[in-house]
């Protein structure tokens, strides 16, 4: 599945379209935001963690192979000119804390959360299609959840939020009630770090300045 996207008033040939290895709305509005053309292609990617991975590198392992998955699913005959992936994990007492499969996971996984303060992991990988190379950047963020009560948190479980939310929660959204510090960057917890894109760009000769 693919879509293709161009952001208002942004010429084609300015800048080159950048295939976006994610389905997250989230990713897609930031790129849009920063007016970069992009489409969209789904990677087909086993998420499944092994404990023979640092809980650390799990996010950029896993960025890199979304990126692989997509370069691998197109002709060997397409020339390719951008690829990005990313990936985000949540971090809390050396756990990771995937999607939630449930409302019932929902509500552990926040009540795991409130009162305390996790860590938000989120990797990007960019391929390169001059060069053939991948590279990547990871960004962290600490995320403090205010003491919240059960009613609290029922009452953000049946927003239906956390569906498809690492970690149960949306940070944009109605969770924002509840978080009281973030330390380090907003966008990252989002799952899209925009200083570390623009940085990664840059790097490889990608500009979005006009």
């Amino acid at each position: 599945m693919t879509a293709f996207f161009i952001a208002e008033n942004q010429k084609e040939e300015i800048m080159e379209p950048i295939i976006l290895a994610s389905s997250s709305p989230r990713r897609q509005d930031i790129l849009k935001m920063l007016k970069i053309p992009f489409r969209v292609i789904i990677p087909n990617v086993d998420e499944t963690l092994t404990s023979a991975i640092e809980i650390e590198e799990i996010p950029e392992l896993l960025a890199r192979e979304k990126v692989s998955a997509v370069i691998h699913s197109l002709p060997s005959y397409q020339e390719i000119p951008w690829v990005l992936g990313a990936d985000t994990v949540i971090v809390y007492d050396n756990k990771v804390l995937g999607k939630p499969q449930d409302q019932s996971q929902a509500f552990e996984y926040l009540k795991m959360l409130q009162g305390n303060t996790h860590t938000v992991i989120t990797a990007l990988a960019l391929y390169n299609g001059k060069k053939h190379e991948t590279t990547s950047k990871v960004c962290k963020t600490k995320v403090t959840f205010a003491p919240m009560s059960d009613e609290e948190i029922q009452w953000y479980v049946d927003s239906g939020e956390w569906h498809g939310a690492a970690g149960g929660y949306r940070i944009q959204s109605l969770a924002s009630c509840f978080i009281e510090k973030i330390e380090g960057s907003y966008s990252g917890v989002i799952g899209l770090p925009i200083f570390e894109l623009y940085d990664i760009l840059k790097q490889q000769g990608y500009s979005i300045l006009e």
